[in-house]
Formats: C-alpha cells, structure tokens, sequence
C-alpha cells in the first residue's frame, strides 16, 4: 500500500516521461515484421516490456499477463507467422475481456484460431499461415486496438488489406495515430469513410528509419490534474506540439475547465503546464470523451476534488479495460465525498459531500485508477492499495511524484 500523506505542490519541477506505450509497442511489431527500424524513447512500461519478450519467445505458449494491448496486437501478428502455432493466453481478467470482433475478422480471412476457454475471449491457439484474402468487416464499438491490429500486419499481407468499419468508431484517434506511423514507415495507407486501405508493402522499398517515441500523454495527464488542484507550474518533457496520440487533447481539455494552460517549448521537446491566474471554473463540465477515453479517470477525480459537477459520455469502452473503470470509479469516487450515477457509456456527478476519514483507494489492477487518485491527496491523506500495479504503464510514477511534493 501507497500512503499519500496530505501534501503541498512544489511548483517548476520538470519530469521526463518515457516513451509513449500506445506508439512504442506499435513500433515493436512493425520492427519484428519489416526489421527496418530502430527506435528511441521506447516505454520502459511493463507493457512494452511484455510485448517485447514475447516477440522474442521461442516458446509456444505466450503468457502476456494484464496487457490487452500485446494481447490484441499479438493475435494478429501471430495469425500470419507461417506454419507455427501458438497458445496466447494471459491473466485471470484477460480472460474476461472480450476479443471475438478480432478473431472473427481474422478467421473471415482464413486464419484459424480456436478458443481454448470461453468463446469469445482469451486463451486462443493460433495456427500462423499466408493471407491472400484482402477484404474484412470489422465491428469498432469494442475496441479501437483490434483494428489496429490488422493495420499492423496488413502491409505484409500479399494482397494487402481493406477494413470497412462496421458501427461508430470509438477512440478514432488511436487508428489514426496508426495510420500516421505507417505512413512514416512507408507504407501506404487512406482513411475514407468507414473504410481504411493499406497496399502491401515490400521491404526493400526503404532503408532503416530512427523513431524517437513521443512521451506518453497518458501518463501526462495526472500531472495536468496536480497542477489544476496544486495551482503550480509543472514541466514535462519529451512532448511535441503536433502530436498524434488522443490523449493530448488533455491539454485542451484542461485549460477548457481547469485553467490549465499549455506551453510548448518545441526545440526542447518541453512543455508547460501552467495554472492561469484568476481562472473561473466552470458550474458544470458537460464532455463526451469517445476519443480520449483513457484520461477520463484523471479528469473525474480533479472535479471531485474541485467539486465541479460533471457529465462525461462516450465511456463504453472502459467497461472492459483492465477492470470495469466506470463501475471502479463510482465506488472510489464515494470515498472522496463525490457521488456518481453510470451507464454502460456515461458517468455524472450527482452531490458533493465530506471525503471518509481514512481513504483507501482500491485499484482493481487498474494501473490508471492508481494514477488517477493520486493529486487528491492535495486535498486529504489517502491510501493506494496495490501501489505497484502502476508499472503497467508507468513504473517510476510514484519516484517522479515524490519530485513534486512536500508535506504541508
């Protein structure tokens, strides 16, 4: 357990966040496919970690643990790796989230995958063998990670890949930040509609390539939330103005209702995060977050410790992430004296009351809700039970935050 006693923000400390996990572990695929590319900046997430071992693996079975994304990612992969078969299975809750709209657009195009547990999710035996067909439905109301899985193998398909999507996109900026580092790596790619093109690509097209990772905005965002609730100036590197990952909108969001202004020094590859004196917050916060819905945690818990009323929408993929977030929210926002309703897509506030006297924050194996809950101890003492789930995405959170804090 995490004991965050009540602190005070030390203002103008900079922070250096690794990688991005989101383009790191795309990265590695590509690399482990093409072997034209070397990267730097790569997350030092146990994520990132996993994936990287398990596409070194020898092994038949790949045991990936809690990470959805080399679950999802290395389905795929495995699907075209000729003549060899493979078990992936996973943890007790990775077994528990759903990847049927994947294995189904794979097996329409003649890989066989067989469920080794319950239909529909994980463990699966994967048969690699040659794609020739090149056109396959997918439904995108799961997961934006699926169709990213296809677009990371399509350019070594043969015939290369046509995905029509099947529903309202979730997290579109995901499949565009895809796109956008196979358009860098030379592979040819357009987005028109629901329906996403990407031509075979032969190796010796182009010479190796260097991708610096851009640091993650996720892990960006709880340091938008103790500057909100701090009122301190906060600096973050590796970070650049035009970036592709979603949740930069963080930026915009935060100076939106939190007065939360963002300054980028480009030559440096630094921004600030800058509290705007005199700011007004806003009587309510009205947000749907369809395209950013991995920083919603963070943007609940810097309201409740505002106590700005909120109504965020567009959060149906959270209920299979890690753990069900908005269910894990609604019972951890009550300790901090926030009441909420949910829905299977949507969370709002309801009342604002006192915070419980001894605030232990259960993380459910969310590294995200561990993060999230963190800035509130600008307001109270609290507990985070299970610190070290934060290695997920983020392993040196809590040694970057001690950076920043000091007793009041």
């Amino acid at each position: 357990m995490k004991k965050l006693e009540k602190q005070k923000l030390i203002g103008n400390k900079t922070i250096q966040i690794s990688g991005s996990k989101s383009i790191s572990n795309r990265l590695l695929i590509l690399e482990s496919l093409f072997s034209n590319i070397e990267i730097g900046n790569l997350s030092n997430s146990q994520d990132t970690q996993l994936l990287k071992k398990a596409l070194s693996s020898e092994c038949e079975t790949i045991d990936i643990h809690h990470a959805g994304t080399a679950m999802r990612f290395l389905t795929s992969y495995f699907s075209i790796q000729e003549g060899k078969t493979t078990i992936l299975t996973g943890s007790g809750r990775m077994k528990e989230r759903p990847i049927k709209n994947l294995v189904t657009a794979l097996q329409n195009l003649d890989v066989e995958i067989e469920y080794l547990g319950n239909e529909g999710f994980p463990p699966l035996k994967i048969k690699g063998r040659k794609i020739t067909r090149s056109k396959v439905d997918v439904p995108v109301n799961i997961s934006s990670q699926f169709i990213t899985s296809l677009l990371l193998i399509a350019g070594k398909l043969e015939n290369g890949l046509e995905i029509n999507l099947v529903g309202e996109v979730t997290s579109r900026s995901y499949i565009e930040m895809t796109l956008d580092i196979l358009t860098k790596f030379g592979i040819k790619n357009r987005f028109i509609g629901n329906t996403i093109i990407v031509e075979s690509f032969v190796n010796d097209q182009q010479s190796g390539i260097t991708y610096e990772v851009e640091s993650d905005w996720s892990s960006a965002s709880y340091f938008y939330s103790f500057a909100a609730i701090g009122r301190e100036t906060i600096h973050l590197k590796s970070f650049y103005k035009e970036s592709t990952q979603g949740d930069s909108a963080i930026a915009n969001i935060y100076e939106k209702f939190f007065g939360i202004k963002t300054i980028f020094m480009e030559e440096e590859h630094q921004l600030s995060v800058q509290p705007i004196e005199n700011f007004q917050f806003p009587e309510k916060i009205v947000l749907d977050m369809n395209n950013c819905p991995d920083i919603a945690q963070t943007l609940c818990v810097t309201a409740a410790a505002l106590k700005i009323p909120f109504e965020i929408s567009g959060l149906g993929t959270l209920k299979v992430k890690e753990t069900d977030r908005l269910s894990a929210l609604h019972n951890e926002l009550k300790k901090l004296g926030t009441e909420t309703e949910i829905s299977d897509s949507t969370i709002r506030s309801v009342s604002f009351n006192n915070p419980e006297e001894n605030i232990a924050i259960k993380t459910y194996q969310d590294h995200r809700m561990a993060m999230s809950f963190a800035p509130f101890c600008l307001i109270k003492e609290l507990t985070i039970e299970d610190e070290d789930v934060v290695e997920k995405s983020y392993p040196m959170f809590w040694k970057d935050l001690s950076e920043l804090l000091t007793l009041k």
